[in-house]
């Protein structure tokens, strides 16, 4: 792995991977004298390429700031530090935009390559097969993020120049662009090692169960974007899907999925049962860096969860961002997230007996899934506008101790949580149903790490007939919502939260609504913030909350708490749901045509 950092930071620097933002596509030729050299031998492929892993999203973001990429804008959080219009519908046409450029900055150079395979290297094709699959993978990364959020863009497969017509050419719908995604995908698959066949030294690189998990996750995205939101996202002009290919997608998805399940090389990180973890591996999976990082002494190597990540080091490669100071003093977990978290039991805190309350600090995280105190590590005795009740600890590095931005954890683009989540949706999505069996290689294997009681049809029925709002709804229309709360707790602050309410069509229902943070009580319901007269107490200064306190369902039904984002300050719709096309793309190419909305 320290091999592949130092390329990472040796390649990128080279290659100028991000530069160009300001233009429709880079253009900056390569030196001449680089190309004389490179693209002679299988390891300068192997160099290359190793340059690539770079692009992967981490700490160190060439897709804007990392913390945008968790959940920040979505309606589980807010962040004391930025303001994210991306959650409110309050978003612009940007001049620039670093993920455009920087994306096909990317795509450039893997286009790079495989030319260079034709025009400079006469050695066997056999040898850098494994080099032009990860250049494969690496753009149908880069298309997906451009996918994700602006739908159909620019299809390129060649190194532009400036006489390129293509720079003035139309956006390809979404479709194509699919298309292109899933036949690189399928390219990377062919040619890339197992897992299981990669050395210690190359530990990092991406495999062929990579490559199926993160197709799999393509077909699940792309398929449910499709079900539920039609063509309605396209722009004007664009042609539509040359066929139905929903079910055929879930069903590849499920596939790849259970492929990557059953594969012997990946396994759940799981400590808890080592009593000085206090059933927190949730917590210490995302800061390991060495044995001293977590109760468990568990190192870098132990953790087999991880399919895709960046890779980070303290002797090559640290994260360079302010992580600590961001996650513990900015993330605000929203009233809706930590209700979302489960009893023991596996009832929701509105049907549970095991649910302790809101009256004292504290009260609520009794009996519950152990992700709620591993990724929500402390809750306040008083409030102030910075703390709304809770502090966020999940990527916070907190057993060795650190200097700011010296921390080095890997960062997972793609776990094997994901993919049992991933499995278990796109099952539901197809078939409308799904067997106990079904759930127990999947999901239940994240529920038991979470010290929960395993999701069974019996179970979902249970839910469905005791939450009031489940009233009109079918049991397995339950179960689904139960695999979607499961993923969004799973994968909190991972950045999937915005991209999945989009796929799943409920955007403007879910980011329209107020982010409140902690129960302060009243009269009827007194809490260590409201006594049984109605009267703030000492732990509780009304005035300093400017946005006041609004009434939201809770695990106690109606209860006032603290606003952290009105209602009346979003205007999410679906016009939102892709971003703007920068505007200088617009003004160097008028054949763009502009989202729908901007």
């Amino acid at each position: 792995m320290k091999k592949i950092t130092n390329y990472i930071l040796i390649c990128t620097c080279a290659l100028g991977f991000s530069s160009c933002v300001n233009t429709f596509l880079d253009l900056e030729p390569l030196d001449a004298k680089t190309d004389v050299i490179y693209f002679k031998t299988p390891e300068h492929f192997r160099e290359y390429a190793n340059g690539l892993y770079g692009q992967l999203l981490g700490w160190q973001s060439s897709y804007g700031s990392i913390f945008d990429h968790m959940d920040a804008a979505s309606d589980l959080s807010t962040c004391f530090r930025y303001s994210y219009g991306v959650g409110t519908g309050v978003m612009g046409v940007p001049n620039d935009d670093s993920r455009w450029g920087n994306c096909y900055g990317n795509i450039r150079a893997t286009n790079h390559m495989f030319e260079r395979a034709v025009s400079s290297y006469t050695g066997n094709l056999a040898d850098i097969k494994k080099e032009l699959a990860e250049g494969h993978f690496f753009r149908a990364y880069n298309y997906f993020y451009l996918l994700k959020f602006f739908g159909g863009v620019p299809v390129v497969t060649k190194v532009l120049d400036v006489t390129s017509p293509e720079l003035y050419g139309k956006r390809n719908s979404r479709y194509e662009v699919v298309n292109l995604i899933l036949s690189d995908l399928d390219e990377a698959i062919a040619g890339l090692p197992l897992e299981q066949n990669i050395t210690s030294a190359d530990k990092g690189k991406i495999s062929k169960q990579a490559a199926q998990a993160f197709k799999a996750r393509v077909l699940l995205y792309e398929a449910t974007w499709r079900k539920y939101n039609g063509t309605s996202t396209d722009f004007e002009g664009s042609a539509g899907p040359a066929s139905d290919q929903v079910n055929a997608f879930l069903e590849e998805s499920v596939q790849l999925s259970e492929t990557v399940m059953g594969d012997a090389a990946y396994s759940l990180w799981n400590y808890n049962n080592v009593a000085a973890m206090r059933n927190m591996s949730n917590r210490y999976l995302f800061n390991i860096e060495e044995e001293a990082s977590n109760p468990a002494g568990a190192g870098r190597v132990t953790n087999k969860e991880f399919i895709i990540a960046s890779v980070y080091s303290q002797e090559t490669r640290k994260g360079q961002v302010d992580l600590n100071q961001v996650i513990y003093t900015d993330m605000r977990p929203s009233r809706k997230l930590i209700d979302m978290f489960l009893c023991t039991d596996g009832l929701p805190v509105s049907m549970s007996d095991k649910f302790q309350g809101y009256k004292n600090p504290g009260d609520e995280f009794q009996n519950r899934d152990f992700r709620l105190t591993s990724y929500i590590g402390s809750y306040a005795t008083s409030l102030t506008v910075e703390n709304c009740g809770y502090g966020v600890s999940k990527f916070a590095i907190t057993d060795i101790q650190r200097q700011s931005k010296d921390e080095s954890a890997n960062y997972p683009v793609l776990r094997l949580a994901e993919v049992y989540l991933n499995y278990a949706e796109a099952v539901m999505e197809r078939y409308g149903e799904i067997s106990d069996d079904q759930l127990n290689k999947s999901i239940n294997k994240i529920r038991a790490r979470a010290g929960i009681a395993n999701l069974t049809n019996a179970l979902a029925k249970r839910i469905q007939e005791g939450v009031p709002a489940n009233a009109s709804k079918t049991v397995n229309q339950v179960m689904l919502d139960e695999i979607r709360r499961e993923r969004a707790l799973e994968l909190y602050m991972e950045g999937f939260r915005c991209d999945d309410l989009k796929r799943w069509g409920i955007a403007e229902k879910n980011l329209n609504e107020s982010r409140c943070g902690a129960v302060v009580g009243n009269a009827s319901y007194p809490t260590a913030f409201i006594d049984e007269n109605g009267n703030a107490t000492s732990a509780f200064n009304p005035a300093i909350f400017t946005k006041g306190t609004e009434e939201v369902e809770t695990g106690k039904g109606k209860l006032p708490c603290v606003v952290l984002l009105k209602s009346s300050d979003c205007a999410f719709t679906k016009g939102d749901y892709l971003w703007a096309i920068p505007r200088n793309q617009i003004n160097l190419n008028s054949n763009l045509v502009q989202n729908l909305g901007y």
